[in-house]
């Protein structure tokens, strides 16, 4: 797609909001924000309020008020005159926010592997053995929730409880490129893989093998997704 193309929204059907908790702007930023997240919302997608609206059955005001919220993430642009759309990736934006979270991730999954309780470890498992069930089953969707559980476990398990929000707000952009490599194939089990690596090192109380699994495991996603860059130049700055 030639640069600044536009996608429309009217493909996509958004979900019910009313199954969600919070005030209508914050039930509307998370639609949208799960949407564009799973790239059901991809780059370049028109994000027009009176379509937003009829589709979700509020007001302009609380759609106005979770676009600007998604824009300060920077996840959507509002284009004066032209309405707001979904940003494209970009390169720099991603090693920025690999760059902090790895710094955190590290730090976490050592501080976990260094004083982890049984408990803990028992959940950490229980995780993975859902993982594999999602890969049996072939649900890409349902491992990425899996996948992102078990970084949420990890960053849960050092004690610290604002770790989560600062890793997400700095993981944002990366987070959603993720989701370009699940369909790869073979991508998924190699993900789990080193997965089953970060909890065997927890499982032995070594900080040091368990910071090197997460290393490797963080810095292939980003290196994977140089590639995709060449390939899908559509959805790149």
């Amino acid at each position: 797609m030639p640069p600044n193309a536009e996608r429309d929204l009217s493909p996509y059907v958004l979900p019910d909001i009313r199954k969600l908790k919070g005030s209508l702007a914050q039930r509307v930023y998370e639609t949208l924000r799960a949407a564009i997240l799973a790239m059901e919302l991809p780059p370049d997608t028109l994000l027009k309020k009176q379509e937003i609206c009829a589709q979700l059955g509020v007001s302009r005001s609380p759609v106005t008020e979770a676009i600007t919220k998604l824009a300060g993430e920077g996840l959507v642009e509002v284009v004066p005159q032209s309405g707001s759309r979904v940003t494209r990736f970009s390169m720099p934006e991603i090693r920025e926010g690999a760059f902090l979270r790895e710094a955190i991730e590290l730090a976490a999954v050592a501080r976990v592997a260094t004083g982890r309780t049984d408990e803990q470890l028992s959940e950490l498992n229980r995780n993975l053995r859902l993982q594999s069930l999602c890969l049996e089953d072939r649900d890409e969707a349902g491992f990425y929730r899996e996948d992102q559980r078990m970084h949420d476990l990890i960053f849960e398990f050092t004690g610290y409880p604002k770790l989560t929000a600062i890793a997400v707000s700095g993981w944002v952009q990366v987070n959603r490129a993720r989701r370009l490599l699940l369909p790869i194939p073979g991508r998924s089990h190699q993900a789990f893989e080193e997965h089953c690596q970060i909890i065997e090192a927890i499982q032995q109380r070594d900080p040091e093998k368990a910071r090197n699994a997460m290393l490797k495991h963080l810095r292939d996603l980003v290196e994977r997704l140089e590639p995709l860059r060449q390939s899908r130049p559509d959805l790149f700055d």
